[in-house]
């Protein structure tokens, strides 16, 4: 702990280091949402400089450097550069083995980052087991059907999806939609409550977001719509599943407010079960959505 002459300069010292950490979580959350938006060259600069920021508050050898060397090896391999990303992970795997405090959710990370360079490498069975060690420790920091666990299986289902074994890949696609489509439908029922419960006391709406950051916005959005063109290929025999994912989306932009989009997916969710002769009851559960949208349309947060 640094030493300090007076109470004022504790405050101060205090002050700037809340800053730095406030620099560090917004380097690194505008790093993953560009790294989720396929953004890697952008990616780079708010990755070093989340890493510099760690490096002056942590010091050169701390676990807290390991996810800004993880965000720097996930851009190096969207830039196909293998062999950097290698020493990226190399440098984060050294750091992970020297510390004693390193959480399950770092460990998650690394694995699972260790599991896209063997993809890339086409290693799939050394892939395969990062992914499961990532889907392990995800678990142990936040549950198995937790959003931030969701990443693990939806890359050990790309995996499955390339070599053809398509009941697995299936079986995971499905597992990762029903997380997020849980996770938002339930979120959206906070808020409607909230809001109920707004209108009440101020005679206000409650603005609709998401709960979540700028990146995982990005990570849902990219997950989803991954899930969606793979679906697309067979909505013919599935299409119940096609549907389900489409209002998913739904969700999400709906509450990320982008009614345009939300409408989109919503009219399309629509016309597949009418030309696949969907039930009523399916019908009837797309019409709602689409009311609820134009609804809250309508009648802009004030």
């Amino acid at each position: 702990m640094p030493f300090y002459n007076s109470e004022e300069e504790r405050k101060h010292g205090l002050q700037q280091l809340q800053q730095r950490q406030h620099l560090i979580e917004f380097c690194y959350t505008v790093a993953q949402k560009y790294l989720f938006e396929g953004k890697h060259e952008d990616a780079v600069p708010a990755a070093l400089h989340s890493l510099r920021f760690r490096m002056n508050v942590h010091g050169l050898s701390s676990v807290e450097l390991v996810p800004a060397y993880l965000l720097l090896a996930e851009a190096s391999l969207g830039l196909g550069r293998i062999v950097q990303a290698e020493e990226y992970l190399c440098q984060a795997q050294w750091t992970v083995l020297k510390s004693t405090e390193c959480s399950y959710a770092t460990h998650s990370l690394l694995h699972r980052n260790l599991g896209l360079l063997y993809m890339a490498k086409e290693n799939y069975e050394e892939a395969r087991y990062h992914l499961a060690n990532d889907i392990y420790f995800a678990s142990c920091a936040f549950g198995t059907e937790d959003i931030r666990t969701s990443g693990g299986y939806f890359h050990l289902a790309n995996i499955f999806y390339g070599l053809k074994k398509l009941d697995r890949a299936d079986t995971l696609y499905t597992k990762v939609s029903e997380i997020w489509n849980k996770y938002l439908n339930n979120h959206y029922q906070v808020l409607s409550q909230a809001r109920i419960q707004q209108i009440d006391l101020l005679g206000k709406r409650f603005e609709t977001d998401t709960g979540l950051d700028e990146a995982q916005e990005a990570e849902a959005i990219r997950i989803l719509t991954s899930i969606w063109n793979i679906r697309e290929s067979t909505s013919d025999t599935a299409p119940q599943k096609t549907i389900f994912v489409l209002k998913t989306l739904v969700m999400l932009y709906h509450l990320m407010m982008n009614s345009s989009k939300a409408q989109e997916y919503a009219m399309r969710a629509l016309d597949l079960a009418r030309e696949q002769q969907l039930s009523d009851q399916e019908q009837n559960s797309i019409q709602d959505l689409l009311s609820l949208i134009s609804a809250e349309d309508a009648h802009p947060v004030t």
